[in-house]
């Protein structure tokens, strides 16, 4: 019976190919998605694609940098409280204190510099139209994705402020195009100031007033759970433009 089993072993060179080939995807991908985004870019803001594609990489670094701004105190705190529901007794030290202040932080990469772009997209633009419309029409975008951003955002006690993915810039590029009345630079820009300014507002700040409840040590206003939003719906602006 045993004569009917053979067992083949992959060679040493099989297992490099393989592990090479995952290494090329690994790569690969990444280097891939760069430079579509920095060709998606490119259109919007109007630089080379290098220029562009280092700036997209220059966002995605800079999301890592927190700037902190304020604290927010709480005056009480939640009693910690074993699984069985019982409190810890009065007299006996405990080694949680509780966490009695939130830290309120600006993240570089996904406030500072899309808000920065949003001024020079906006000073860009106005030269080919109107001014005072293009505003009017920036500004109603705002609001709209500021609302639809503060319904999708979910304030999770212990892990902060999350903001949906998707919706915040798929917002954002229907009010582009349906404000500007079709593709173009000031569809691009009206989406891409609608999806940064009305993601930041709606998801972040208009949510801080529960910091003090969530129980984190700091809440990044564009960073961690808003920073996906935030990028991913510059770039969709840029396809439009």
């Amino acid at each position: 019976m045993q004569d009917n089993f053979r067992v083949y072993s992959a060679g040493p060179l099989t297992l490099v190919a393989l592990i090479a080939v995952i290494g090329l995807i690994i790569i690969v991908i990444p280097l891939l998605f760069l430079g579509l985004a920095g060709k998606a870019i490119t259109s919007l803001v109007g630089l080379s694609w290098l220029s562009a594609t280092a700036l997209v990489i220059l966002i995605l670094l800079c999301s890592f940098v927190d700037i902190p701004v304020w604290k927010i105190k709480r005056t009480t705190i939640r009693m910690p409280h074993s699984e069985d529901g019982r409190f810890p007794d009065a007299f006996t030290p405990a080694q949680d204190g509780g966490l009695w202040e939130t830290t309120i932080a600006v993240n570089l990469g996904g406030a500072i510099i899309p808000l920065a772009l949003s001024l020079y997209l906006l000073d860009r633009a106005s030269l080919v139209a109107n001014g005072n419309m293009l505003y009017l029409k920036v500004l109603a975008g705002i609001l709209i994705v500021a609302l639809i951003s503060y319904v999708t955002t979910r304030p999770m006690v212990g892990v902060g402020l999350r903001a949906s993915l998707f919706v915040p810039g798929l917002t954002a590029l229907l009010c582009g195009i349906l404000l500007a009345g079709s593709p173009g630079l000031s569809a691009g820009v009206i989406a891409f100031v609608s999806g940064t300014v009305g993601t930041l507002l709606g998801a972040n700040i208009a949510h801080l007033y529960r910091a003090g409840d969530l129980e984190v040590a700091k809440i990044s206003i564009g960073g961690a759970g808003t920073f996906g939003a935030v990028f991913i719906g510059c770039l969709l602006s840029a396809l439009i433009a």
